[in-house]
């Protein structure tokens, strides 16, 4: 009987040799490509609003500053003109300064009350729903909205606080003729618009920590400042980094209240950065010299921030 030969076997291939990619390679690669090409075309939609009302403004802005220009015909290239006249001008520092007290004032205002707010509508007691939206009402109106109510409130001949203040037997205060009580009025306001969003973020921040952390602190024996300071404080450590940054952008960006409340006076008592950088652009008409104000804007909150966050980075670090 005659033997049935074997099929001749491949010869391996010789060592060192890399085997091409198989098709089970080639289904993941055209995958990945197509969840790629996915995400891009889902992405491009932002990426194009970003490019168009964010990245091209600002590098126009920056183009801008190193030109002098009214808005029409040539302009003029002037190269750091614009910011040496920064640093003689003395209602610019005046304005960095009205700024940088009334970010030094609200920003902390608006975080002790909204945490404050936060704790007390955190726990289970009647209306606290209603509570929570009266709250957050303020920040979800228009600025512009509330500035008009609000100049109304402070008005030194009707204005509602004088009325009471007269009533109890206190002089009425100037709140549109004096620098400081115009200020007041500004950080007042400011706090009663930023107060919602804080809360809101606090109390998501509160219904994170763990239940059982507490329940441990009070078979300590822990009281509730105890408590508050060693365990609340604490764990709300990155919501208070997020809202100081928010903050500190906010309070440098307000125009709103300022114009409508105080239009910057009395004098420069309450001109802040954004509505100088307004008055010099669109009333002035000095565009060039406006841009060089929005950029150093622009450097000095991004400068804050990173500070801001270097420093959140080392505390989290020890």
């Amino acid at each position: 009987m005659a033997s049935v030969s074997s099929p001749p076997r491949e010869a391996p291939p010789p060592s060192g040799t890399a085997r091409g990619p198989g098709p089970r390679f080639a289904r993941m690669r055209g995958r990945r490509g197509r969840e790629a090409a996915a995400g891009l075309l889902f992405a491009a939609p932002a990426v194009v609003v970003f490019a168009v009302f964010m990245f091209w403004p600002l590098v126009r802005v920056v183009w801008l500053s190193f030109q002098q220009t009214r808005g029409f015909g040539i302009a003029k290239w002037v190269g750091l003109g614009n910011y040496r006249d920064i640093l003689a001008d003395a209602v610019f520092w005046r304005a960095l300064l009205n700024t940088a007290l009334y970010t030094a004032v609200s920003v902390p205002l608006c975080l002790g009350a909204g945490l404050a707010a936060a704790l007390l509508l955190n726990r289970a007691m009647p209306g606290r729903g209603l509570f929570r939206a009266v709250f957050y009402l303020p920040a979800v109106i228009s600025g512009v909205s509330s500035a008009i109510i609000a100049a109304w409130i402070f008005n030194e001949d009707l204005g509602v606080i004088n009325k009471v203040l007269e009533a109890v037997g206190l002089g009425p205060v100037h709140w549109q003729s004096e620098g400081t009580p115009a200020m007041l009025s500004l950080v007042a306001v400011g706090l009663w618009i930023g107060l919602g969003f804080n809360m809101v973020v606090y109390l998501a921040a509160l219904q994170g920590i763990p239940r059982h952390v507490y329940e441990a602190a009070r078979c300590d024996g822990a009281s509730w400042w105890q408590t508050l300071r060693s365990i609340t404080i604490p764990s709300l450590g990155p919501t208070t980094f997020f809202l100081i940054v928010i903050g500190v952008i906010n309070s440098f960006q307000v125009f709103d209240i300022v114009y409508v409340m105080t239009g910057g006076g009395p004098g420069d008592a309450t001109t802040m950065l954004v509505t100088y950088a307004y008055s010099t652009g669109f009333e002035q008409r000095q565009q060039g010299y406006a841009s060089a104000i929005g950029v150093v804007l622009y450097l000095i909150v991004l400068a804050m921030t990173l500070l801001q966050w270097r420093v959140n980075k080392r505390r989290d670090g020890a």
